[in-house]
């Protein structure tokens, strides 16, 4: 009899695993680079053409609030796969990478059974094979990707190692990567975690012939001249604005046919319907680019403008009809999400973003905790002269970019060790959105911190400075605010690695 029930339990368990195998979906997260809200048919652009990322906004989730972590690019890439606000692993602005003591999303999910690839734009590290903050170090099975952004013809490494050319639209070099990714983990009999970061639209910008002819004819009026980096010299240029707007968009529009690849591949080896796809951009649309509409601020900033991104999911399986959310959504609260998922427990730290698995279902109304902005003060940094967290030769980049960085055609990352907090190290832009406020503070170069508090749900554009009217929720807001920033802060010193 004791060996019966044994058996029993035995079997039972097997068949646990088997039916959780069996439920786990395939995922997917594909980021564009420098990719605004604003410039999707969907939030009605009124010249970019999106026809794919339009109709999963029509046929599943789309969330109408949602942020990237950061007003730059490495800074939102470090949340979206940690769950945590940059500043605490020290990636501060592009070019810093993450620590190597960081728990990716990849790092989770492998637990769970999942192969794990990336393809495209990296940018939190070198993504050369030795460093300690390459795609395969921080959980990845395997990766073709770029130390940073790319163009047409990219330079990409394949597994870490020497770059290799690539000929073609680099959207659809990616996607065809994942793809071909996707098809040997499917006959592995295994679940895939994707993930796809675009190069586009970041300039310098390109497109193939057909693309640019859709926008031969953008009006007469955006003719103020813009800077940017020259595709013939990869130093700054000038250029006026319509003939940027038109190659910027011709790249937004090549990268969504190539999601639209991707979905109709996945449908044609009927894994589509238990795949969770998901579409963010990576921070607010670049100030050669901005139309001003609808919301203030451009990249960089910690305004609406700057940190305001696309996002979408869709997963047929889970999300059968289209609906749109109103809660305020990060790219730190992807980790939380899919842990719970796929049944893994969190890490042992602090986290900034929030389970969002209730939100698939329409069962979130709000979101719990506040969203935290903040660009870290680095140049009392820079001063002092820190030491490194990883050895600087094992941050040195090997992909190429057409755009030069003194003299240089590849990127080097840092990272440095931050012992101990300063009065200084709070500064710097930041802001805290709770509920419909948002408080926005800024240190002047001389005089006392400017604050701004604004009320997003009937000012969404952040016209209306509402301090004087509101004093105690600014003052509320602010003291959460701190509060936060010394967590954060704390994190920074490497405390959290400790446990």
């Amino acid at each position: 009899m004791k060996l019966f029930v044994s058996l029993v339990a035995i079997l039972a368990i097997l068949c646990g695993h088997s039916i959780a195998a069996e439920t786990r979906p395939n995922i997917i997260l594909l980021m564009g680079d420098d990719h605004g809200w604003e410039e999707t048919g969907y939030n009605g652009h009124p010249h970019v053409k999106t026809p794919v990322l339009d109709e999963i906004a029509a046929t599943g989730l789309r969330f109408h609030h949602f942020y990237a972590a950061h007003p730059s690019c490495s800074p939102t890439r470090a949340s979206f796969l940690t769950g945590r606000h940059p500043n605490r692993m020290g990636t501060f602005a592009p070019g810093w990478s993450f620590r190597p003591e960081e728990i990716t999303i990849a790092h989770i999910l492998n637990k769970a059974g999942y192969r794990c690839g990336h393809f495209g734009k990296w940018h939190v590290g070198a993504v050369k094979k030795e460093s300690p903050v390459s795609p395969g170090a921080m959980g990845f099975h395997e990766w073709v990707s770029h130390d940073n952004f790319f163009e047409l013809n990219p330079s990409l490494s394949r597994n870490g190692g020497p770059p290799e050319v690539f000929k073609g639209e680099s959207s659809e070099i990616v996607v065809h990567e994942a793809m071909r990714f996707i098809d040997g983990t499917k006959k592995e009999g295994q679940p895939f975690f994707t993930v796809v970061w675009f190069g586009s639209p970041h300039e310098p910008y390109s497109g193939l012939p057909a693309d640019l002819a859709l926008y031969d004819n953008l009006p007469a009026k955006y003719a103020k001249k813009v800077s940017l980096t020259s595709n013939e010299t990869g130093g700054p240029t000038t250029r006026p604005q319509g003939e940027v707007l038109r190659e910027r968009y011709a790249e937004i529009t090549a990268m969504d046919r190539a999601i639209g690849q991707l979905r109709k591949h996945l449908a044609a080896t009927g894994l589509r319907q238990d795949t969770l796809l998901f579409y963010c951009g990576d921070n607010g649309t670049s100030a050669d680019a901005a139309l001003g509409v609808p919301h203030r601020g451009v990249k960089g900033q910690v305004y609406e403008g700057g940190t305001l991104v696309p996002g979408l999911i869709e997963w047929p399986a889970r999300i059968p009809k289209p609906r749109t959310s109103t809660i305020r959504a990060s790219t730190s609260d992807l980790l939380p999400t899919l842990s719970t998922l796929v049944g893994q427990p969190l890490p042992n730290r602090p986290l900034d973003g929030v389970d969002l698995t209730a939100a698939l279902d329409g069962k979130m109304t709000e979101r719990p905790n506040p969203l935290f902005f903040w660009e870290f003060n680095t140049g009392s940094l820079a001063r002092s002269k820190p030491e490194p967290w990883i050895d600087p030769e094992l941050q040195k980049g090997t992909t190429p970019l057409v755009k030069l960085m003194s003299g240089k055609a590849t990127r080097d990352f840092t990272n440095f060790r931050h012992p101990a907090i300063t009065d200084d190290d709070y500064l710097g832009p930041r802001a805290i959105i709770d509920g419909r406020y948002k408080l926005v503070i800024h240190e002047p170069k001389s005089g006392e911190a400017k604050r701004e508090l604004f009320d997003l749900h009937g000012d969404p554009a952040e016209k209306a400075n509402l301090l004087a009217q509101q004093p105690a929720v600014a003052q509320q807001l602010q003291t959460r605010l701190t509060e936060w920033q010394q967590s954060v802060l704390r994190s920074l010193t490497g405390a959290d690695y400790k446990k």
